[in-house]
């Protein structure tokens, strides 16, 4: 009898084996002829050469189908260990239309708008996208859907979310406690999407490792950002020195976005924005793509699209 140990990484032991091991109960169903032996993050198999590459083969398809919709329920289970890849290919296909991630309590997270959609389809075709808009537009939370879904579907290794710390009229020397808490407030927008994407423990444990890393820009500097989804947010706030600074980290199979709202400008006055200047510099090179939201991208309450409206009005005059 062969005996192999197989390794479960990248998710929770407990939730995937499920309430008194039904995930456990349903393998040894399916493979009467295999034992299977829980062990914390190991699952010890017996049984014959042949089976034992079979069920293996099975298993990984059930641990990418729990990644992805952060859930196994019996009829998932039953299709996945009875049908051959082809088929459950062709099912996920049709499942995941339109869909970028399947988040936490079984929200679908998709583009809402025709833009959202244009982020999507350009980011499919471009290793580096400007998604310029006004606020409450989804191009920061489109953006990190497309990340998660990257970080899913192991096109990458780690996702790096950043922004510059710059004040919004606040003072953040003044705020209490170290750095980090200093400026965890101040990047709150982007927590707040992971959260909404992907469990607690699981986030928890991918930022601990660095498989997820949230940052000011200035701790991008120097480095070489390879094999990583990368996004840039309130990049109108960069100067000439940090966007360029940044641009030029791009590493190798890497895919970067950089969002920002030309209206919300928080550099002192005479300072020109890095978005601004690199829109104009980046648009004829091939690779680099543009899409710009508007008020009728707007997902926040029906107010925001008045407001926005409102302001363009007595910022023009």
């Amino acid at each position: 009898m062969n005996e192999r140990i197989i390794e479960l990484e990248e998710i929770n032991p407990k939730d995937f084996f499920g309430a008194h091991n039904s995930t456990i109960e349903a393998l040894k169903k399916y493979y009467p002829k295999i034992k299977i032996v829980a062990r914390g993050t190991q699952l010890k198999i017996f049984g014959e050469s042949a089976l034992l590459d079979e069920f293996e083969i099975r298993l990984t398809r059930l641990i990418k189908y729990y990644n992805r919709y952060n859930k196994l329920d019996e009829n998932s289970m039953e299709r996945i260990l009875t049908s051959n890849g082809k088929e459950e290919k062709a099912a996920a296909s049709k499942r995941v239309k339109d869909v970028l991630v399947h988040g936490v309590a079984g929200r679908l997270i998709k583009p809402q708008t025709e833009n959202q959609r244009k982020m999507v389809a350009l980011m499919d075709k471009n290793d580096m996208l400007f998604a310029v808009g006004p606020a409450g537009t989804g191009k920061t939370y489109t953006a990190v859907a497309l990340a998660v879904r990257a970080l899913k579907e192991k096109e990458v290794r780690k996702i790096i979310l950043t922004r510059p710390a710059v004040e919004s009229g606040e003072n953040l020397g003044f705020l209490p406690g170290d750095l980090k808490e200093k400026l965890d407030p101040y990047m709150q927008p982007l927590y707040d999407a992971l959260r909404d994407m992907i469990p607690h423990e699981k986030l928890e444990s991918y930022i601990e490792k660095g498989v997820i890393q949230i940052a000011p820009l200035a701790f991008m500097r120097g480095r070489t950002l390879d094999n990583a989804f990368v996004i840039l947010d309130e990049a109108q706030n960069t100067t000439h020195n940090q966007m360029k600074m940044f641009l030029t980290r791009m590493g190798k199979s890497a895919k970067f976005i950089i969002t920002g709202d030309p209206g919300q400008i928080d550099l002192p006055r005479k300072q020109v924005s890095g978005l601004k200047e690199s829109l104009l510099a980046l648009k004829d090179i091939n690779g680099i793509a543009q899409v710009f939201l508007d008020d009728k991208d707007v997902v926040r309450h029906k107010l925001v699209r008045s407001i926005i409206s409102a302001y363009k009005s007595i910022e023009t005059e």
